[in-house]
């Protein structure tokens, strides 16, 4: 087997069914030998039925009996694939020409330098999607707080050429999977957002190294399975806190949340000012978790 795909649904099941038709799309012509693995974190939509009759035995289904969350499911599967190397991509993504075996072949040409490497994201209307950066250090923090860092580049980006890179989005990586053990997994502390970050933190402390290879591209829906607006906000949040607690000192902990709660303070202000029920509840709940 050359290659596993890893693949995660909750309540996506049209979004699901519409990567996987895209994935077999894709590798219509391969001469790849890959096997598709899929775990439905117990959605409510009908997602399992849908999904075993329309691509049978074309992919390996599994079915939790309750939300595992993105690092535990992912996890999971991973000790069912059959191939050391592994590609994991979120469902509501679509695959785009050859991308699956560009990502491959030129994993499978820089595995010596690179242990993981992302593809390019594109949003709905093709438009390129940050999907790589820098590590969140507290300046780094601070741009993607109060500074629109992901619109000048400084938090997130979308580069044109090959580049080493701190991380990559957990939408679309390939890695072996022995790298991934390496590194320790993803975190199953983490239910949602960040999982990516922690992980190629852990990583480059045990010398491995991730790429960006902008040739093979993927459109990402992005926040497919949250369950409200306000959720993205709120697991980001909890994915800051959690990660400086396990990874940084006191001090820089509570420089962070001092961060945090001012940006949740100016944002419950704005919506007590317009009268924006969103904000306020979002803020509001922001504000007691830091």
């Amino acid at each position: 087997m050359d290659l596993s795909l890893i693949i995660l649904s909750y309540n996506t099941r049209e979004l699901t069914g519409k990567m996987l038709d895209s994935l077999f799309h894709c590798m219509e012509r391969t001469k790849l030998k890959y096997e598709v693995l899929v775990l439905d974190n117990n959605s409510q939509d009908g997602s399992v039925k849908y999904l075993k009759q329309k691509f049978g035995s074309r992919i390996r289904l599994m079915a939790s009996s309750k939300n595992m969350g993105f690092g535990k499911g992912n996890n999971y599967l991973v000790r069912h694939a059959k191939s050391d190397y592994l590609l994991f991509l979120n469902s509501d993504t679509l695959v785009l020409d050859n991308a699956v075996e560009k990502l491959y072949r030129f994993y499978r040409q820089k595995e010596g330098r690179f242990a993981f490497v992302g593809a390019k994201l594109l949003n709905q209307d093709q438009t390129p999607q940050p999907s790589s950066g820098p590590f969140y250090s507290l300046p780094v923090v601070f741009a993607a707080l109060f500074l629109k860092g992901d619109y000048w580049g400084l938090t997130r980006y979308s580069p044109a050429k090959v580049r080493e890179v701190d991380w990559v989005s957990g939408a679309c990586f390939i890695t072996r999977k022995d790298h991934f053990q390496k590194a320790g997994g993803f975190d199953e502390n983490i239910f949602m957002y960040m999982e990516e970050i922690d992980l190629f933190l852990r990583a480059k402390k045990v010398g491995l190294k991730v790429a960006f290879y902008p040739d093979s591209v993927f459109i990402h829906v992005g926040s497919a399975s949250s369950e409200s607006r306000k959720q993205p906000i709120l697991n980001v949040y909890r994915g800051f806190i959690y990660l400086y607690s396990k990874h940084f000192g006191r001090l820089q902990n509570r420089v962070l949340r001092l961060m945090l709660k001012c940006k949740a303070a100016v944002g419950y202000t704005l919506g007590i000012l317009s009268d924006n029920r969103y904000l306020k509840e979002t803020y509001a709940e922001a504000l007691k978790m830091v």
